[in-house]
């Protein structure tokens, strides 16, 4: 018949009963160890709790103290197993609290992960999401002191949430099939895709992946995630293939298609080397001042759109009129006048088309 049994949740250490048993006895460490035939340093070192009573020295105090050997190594397996079952409780604490630091709900519902809380669980499961067997492994491939991000100093993304969204990206990415990268292919693509801003958005959006994947490009577009208040990223997966991700965080068309051809100028004109993570503020690195400038001249030649600012005729007509000459989106042109402070923020923002996020 199975019993309760009691289990204390501490144990004492052996060189405790030792020293009282020689204070007990009147019996000097010095002494003690001689009668014992050992050094007195391995007698202090039992004592303080530096070394283990082995099965020779269970007996020899037996011999010199009275108190059985079983006694003594029962003794010791106590305090040792105890020490483990509290460093084990010290790492699941550790595990959990790093877990915590991640959206766990967010990737439950996404259905990346299945734990919901922090716990050792949810960690073992974070590691296979990301690919990787330990914290420190994970600070090696994801850290922020060991990723090339490219930024504005404004920049708040928390970390770990960061480094979330860049790994649904990447397994985006993973499955998507591409033919090699080909710069003029992907070129090609962007002059398309760049008409394409004027079609239905749902359209124009399948469309634009398609011709990306042919040019040899993934392009994943993934919802933003809490505490990561980016617009997009580009890198390479693999010398021949690029990524493109984008979290359309505005839910307008002007801001999604500005960040795509923002984060296609990276593609193009930077470096393989590193992962560039753009925020949609003002501001930034001479990088991300080349890319904006080139996504812009791109959309809309520089002379033209010089000519157009110093006419000074913002009307919805206008800025309709000017739109269908250039053969782009209506709200690109609005949210460019935004950005440079022709026209208040709340104002044609009618000309914009309303993105949400559909639940497959």
């Amino acid at each position: 018949m199975a019993t309760n049994q009691y289990r204390p949740d501490y144990a004492v250490p052996p060189g405790w009963v030792l020293a009282e048993r020689l204070e007990a006895q009147g019996i000097s460490h010095a002494e003690f160890a001689r009668r014992c035939d050992r050094s007195a340093k391995l007698i202090s070192e039992i004592v303080a709790g530096k070394a283990p009573i082995e099965p020779k020295t269970a007996i020899q105090f037996e011999r010199v103290l009275g108190v059985e050997a079983d006694i003594w190594l029962g003794i010791e397996k106590d305090y040792q197993l105890q020490q483990i079952r509290e460093s084990e409780a010290r790492q699941a604490e550790a595990l959990a609290t790093w877990a915590k630091s991640f959206p766990l709900i967010e990737l439950a519902k996404r259905g990346a992960i299945r734990t919901r809380s922090a716990s050792r669980e949810a960690y073992s499961e974070l590691m296979a999401f990301f690919r990787v067997a330990s914290i420190d492994a994970w600070h090696v491939r994801y850290g922020k002191a060991n990723i090339a991000y490219r930024h504005s100093p404004s920049f708040k993304s928390d970390e770990n949430s960061l480094a979330t969204w860049l790994r649904l990206a990447e397994i985006d990415a993973e499955g998507q099939k591409c033919n090699k990268y080909d710069r003029s292919a992907f070129m090609g693509a962007l002059r398309r895709i760049r008409r394409l801003t004027r079609a239905p958005f749902n359209d124009a959006r399948d469309q634009t992946h398609e011709l990306c994947n042919r040019a040899g490009v993934a392009l994943s577009l993934i919802e933003p995630l809490p505490k990561a208040s980016l617009s997009g990223a580009a890198w390479w997966l693999s010398p021949r293939k690029p990524v493109i991700a984008l979290s359309a965080r505005h839910m307008t068309d002007d801001h999604l298609w500005f960040s795509l051809f923002h984060e296609a100028a990276h593609i193009l004109i930077h470096s393989k080397r590193d992962v560039f993570v753009d925020e949609a503020k003002p501001g930034g690195d001479d990088l991300e001042t080349e890319a904006n400038e080139w996504a812009s001249h791109f959309l809309v030649p520089r002379s033209d759109w010089q000519q157009f600012v110093d006419d000074g005729r913002f009307t919805s007509l206008e800025i309709r009129d000017f739109a269908e000459e250039q053969g782009i989106a209506p709200g690109i042109v609005v949210g460019r006048l935004q950005h440079e402070g022709h026209i208040g923020w709340d104002w044609l923002n009618d000309l914009k088309v309303r993105l949400k996020w559909v639940e497959n």
